[in-house]
């Protein structure tokens, strides 16, 4: 179904990132800086969450995945902002004739602490996603310390987001 039809699509994103203790780079998540936090391993800023959002945008729209339009062979993508990259792939959602509905995200970690920072990744990603506030959901969870997110070796997000046809 093409936007010219009419319709929804719903996207999916899955990220998983180690942390990296000598990693020179914060720990930043859906677009916000964790003080708290040791840095996550990666090519670009490592934010998992943000990658999780931009996956479940392209398989939205069956435009690939993360790796196909920003893999590490790619020159810029090294140290990137990911609510960057973020844009550039909802502007190509825009410009393809849809709008995000609303977005929903998971993340996955033992540690640090990240319920002080919901109000502000909630604001950081409606923003960069240019829907309200209120059209974004972030949720936190541990494993229970099962498996390698609870053994505190890193952090996994899920994201799910529902894109539109852009109104006339």
């Amino acid at each position: 179904m093409s936007a010219r039809t009419g319709g929804i699509r719903i996207g999916s994103g899955l990220d998983v990132h180690p942390f990296d203790g000598g990693a020179d780079r914060p720990l930043v998540l859906a677009g916000v800086l964790v003080p708290d936090g040791p840095p996550l391993a990666g090519h670009s800023d490592a934010d998992v969450a943000t990658h999780a959002v931009t996956d479940a945008l392209l398989g939205a729209l069956a435009l690939g995945d993360l790796g196909s339009w920003f893999g590490v062979d790619r020159p810029g993508v090294a140290d990137a902002d990911s609510i960057g990259l973020l844009e550039v792939v909802v502007d190509r959602v825009h410009g393809e004739g849809w709008v995000v509905g609303n977005l929903d995200l998971t993340i996955v970690a033992q540690r640090p602490r990240l319920a002080a920072h919901r109000d502000t990744m909630r604001e950081r990603l409606a923003a960069a996603v240019a829907v309200a506030e209120d059209a974004v959901s972030v949720k936190f969870t541990t494993t229970d310390h099962l498996g390698s997110i609870g053994r505190g070796e890193g952090i996994a997000a899920w994201a799910t987001v529902l894109v539109q046809v852009a109104p006339d």
